[in-house]
Formats: C-alpha cells, structure tokens, sequence
C-alpha cells in the first residue's frame, strides 16, 4: 500500500489541461492510493511543477485537472498524490486579504504559510445544527429592504442579462449590508469588474472585514470551480469558529455552470441539457446548501448573480437555479423588478423584525404601482383616464424616483416613512384599504 506522496510517471494521455495517469488498482482491504479532488504536483525533468486536482477515477486511470496550462508537459513527468483535497487559509490573518483561485495571496500582502488551513469541499451541516431563519439583513436598498427583505441564512440569486449593472449592484449591497464579515467569490471576472469591486470595498473601508477570492477571465478555468467552495469553506469557519454573520457574495454562477460544462466534456462525460452535464441541479445545490443560521453560531448568507442568456429564465442555470433558491432578485432596465423578485422567506421578518406597518405598506404600494402602469398603458393608447388614473400616474411617477433607482440608498424606517409621505400625496383615506388604526397613525397626521 502506497502512502502519502505515492508517484508514478505513467502518464498515457494529455488531451487539453487534463492528464490521465494509470497507477496500481489496490488489494481487497487496502486503502485506495488516491481519491477524488485530492491534489496532485506533475514534476518535468527541468524541475519545474504544477498542481492539479483529481477529476475522475475510472479503474486504475485517474483523470487530473492541471491549474497550469500542460503546455511543455512530458508524458514521463512524475505525478505525486498528495493525498488531501484543496485547502484555504482560514484565520483573522485573510481579513482584508484578496486571492486568486488557488488561494493564493495575489496583493503583495504578508506571507499566510504558517496560518492555520482548512479542507474545502466539507459537508453540508446536518439539520440538527440548523435554525430556523429569523433575522433580517438590513441592505439599505428600499426596493430590498420594503419590498423583498433579505434573510439571514437565506440564498437567493441576482437574475440579470449581459449589460446589467448586476456586479455594481452586487458590491453596493455588499458594501450597505449590516453583516460581520463580507467574502466575495469572483468567477471568470474582466479586470475592470475586479477592480470595481476591490475600490468600492476600499472606498467604503470594507475592505478590513472581507475577504476575496477572484477568478478572472484570463485565469484557467479550474480555478473558475474552486471558487465558491474556497469561500463557503471560509465563510463557514467565520460562521461557527467565531460566531460571525457572514455575507457570501457569487458572481457569475452561470460562468461556474459553464465551467463545469467545459470542464465536463473535456474529460468526456456525456453532456445534457444545451450542453450541461447532468449532474447541474447537485452541483449548485451543493453550493447554495452552505447556507445556514447555526443553533450554536453565526450564520452564512449567500446572495449570489446569475445571469440569463439571452434574457431566457428557462436557460438550464437559472432554471436549476429557481429550485434550490429561496426566490430571486430579477435585474433588468437597470432596475430591481419588484414583479419579478421575490423573496419567500420575507415573511419570517416582516412586523416580527421590523415595523408594524411594514406588510400593510409593502401590498399597499405594490398594489398602486401595478395601477400606474395599466394608467400608463391607457394614456400610451390615448383612452380618456379618470381621475383615479391621474391619481395612479402620479403615484408611479414618485414612486419610480424615490424607490427604484439602483442609486437610491436609505434605511428601511426611512423608506417606510417616505411611502407613507407618497401615500398622503396622491391619494385620499377611503382609497388606501388599509387597517384603519395604520392609518389613524401614519398616514392622517401628514394629511392635516
């Protein structure tokens, strides 16, 4: 039997980035030599190493990820099991700390060799350690906070198109929300998008209490599906080690699903649907159940971005998606839809957590913003509007400019004081369908 650091040089096939090595099938009642994700080091004659991961195990043939590029690459490089998956740094050290998709500090920051490392790809935690979801994550983003709270322990995506400002929304939640700790996964970024985010956190002196882990476009692709169980592994350690309320941050997990895709039919899997493997649903499923509010802990929050080609929500990620997710936040026309998002664990919070007039004011405006536009749709085909309809254009008119903008920023007791303001503007008592003592309180005191 062949312990850690067992190496072989029988290397039959190098198709791509992905190497195949044919090592010793072991005896009944041996340990096997390797097992899937463990890490591997491929040595040429000149030295010189590269990392990779194990992908498939099939017999005695083990398929490798190479991270590097296998350009160079000799078939009788030697190949060493390490015999233990990826590892992340995981201490107060990383706070304030950007990585690539290695783990691997990448600002010039002090050395982390000596700081304590934690296994990737753990788990997900058993119920048992689970609570119900209870708490609000107060975001300041009115059309967030009013109308589709963000829950602790909750995962939710960002649905949005190519061309939406969805990274610049991401990093302004992230940089609003009242969480302990930020860790942002970045997946197949542009270096613009990367340098967004990393100044927007500096800006807003972030930065200190998060943590980055960055694939960008023009790194290898296998470092694009270590990312989001590098930070769920960190966010995770924060979590139950010291009791922190973690806000996970993903973009783009389309950029992830295609990576498993690419990565899939390379080493020959069959694919499925419009090219996706068939394993889709588990693969995010695994990712997104990382989410959790600990009986003995903090808690993980993953809101995430998931873009839609060509703006089709029945496209295999956001499909997959929908199941596994708590609702979504739907981003197009460089708004945050409120017919289109929706948050199914909002109800846990809303008058337990905040105002008493929260529920009342969130159906209320709803309700008179669909009004305006059917009031819209009736002007746009010139048929004669009542008063009622001028009453509906007004509101949606203000409505628009104090709720909907992306650039629009205030507390939740702020927003719901401005509704009612808005309220008492266009409209009379009779016409709210509202609790009366809601009204007796809120809403007559501004109308005299």
């Amino acid at each position: 039997m062949l312990g850690s650091g067992s190496s072989f040089s029988s290397i039959v096939e190098i198709v791509g980035d992905i190497v195949r090595v044919r090592i010793p099938v072991p005896e009944k009642g041996e340990n096997p030599i390797v097992r899937l994700h463990d890490l591997a080091v491929l040595t040429s004659d000149n030295a010189s190493s590269r990392l990779a991961q194990v992908l498939d195990i099939r017999d005695d043939i083990v398929s490798l990820q190479v991270f590097e590029s296998t350009k160079g690459l000799a078939t009788n490089a030697r190949v060493s099991f390490l015999n233990h998956p990826m590892q992340v740094t995981a201490s107060d050290n990383i706070l304030g700390r950007i990585f690539n998709g290695k783990g691997q500090p990448i600002d010039k920051g002090p050395s982390l060799e000596f700081d304590n490392k934690i296994n990737i790809n753990g788990p997900t935690v058993n119920p048992m350690r689970r609570t119900l979801a209870s708490k609000i994550i107060r975001t300041n983003v009115p059309m967030i906070d009013v109308f589709n709270c963000l829950v602790e322990s909750q995962k939710i995506p960002i649905f949005s198109v190519s061309g939406e400002p969805y990274n610049q929304f991401l990093a302004r939640i992230g940089v609003q929300a009242d969480a302990d700790m930020i860790v942002f996964g970045g997946m197949g970024l542009v270096f613009d998008d990367f340098h967004y985010f990393r100044t927007a956190f500096e800006n807003a002196g972030m930065l200190a209490k998060s943590v980055m882990f960055v694939n960008q476009a023009s790194d290898p692709i296998v470092e694009r599906l270590l990312v989001p169980d590098l930070v769920l592994a960190v966010a995770e350690h924060f979590a139950l080690e010291e009791n922190k309320r973690v806000l996970v941050l993903l973009t783009d997990m389309t950029a992830y699903a295609d990576g498993l895709k690419e990565i899939g039919i390379a080493n020959e899997r069959v694919p499925s649907n419009r090219g996706y493997l068939g394993d889709l649903y588990s693969q995010l499923a695994k990712r997104y159940e990382k989410a959790c509010d600990y009986t003995k802990g903090g808690s993980v929050t993953i809101l995430s971005v998931t873009t839609m080609p060509g703006d089709d929500v029945t496209h295999p990620v956001p499909d997959n998606t929908g199941y596994i997710t708590e609702g979504q936040f739907y981003l197009h026309n460089g708004v945050l839809d409120p017919f289109g998002s929706l948050s199914r664990l909002k109800q846990l919070v809303i008058g337990k957590q905040t105002r008493e007039d929260h529920s009342q004011i969130m159906n209320t405006m709803i309700r008179f913003y669909s009004g305006s536009l059917e009031a819209e749709q009736k002007q746009a085909m010139a048929f004669e509007l009542s008063d009622f309809d001028w009453q509906l254009l007004k509101f949606g008119k203000l409505f628009k400019d104090n709720f909907m903008s992306l650039d629009i920023s205030m507390s939740l007791e702020s927003a719901l004081d401005k509704s009612w303001s808005i309220l008492a503007e266009c409209f009379d008592e009779h016409q709210l369908l509202m609790k009366q003592d809601l009204v007796n309180k809120y809403f007559l005191p501004l109308k005299h």
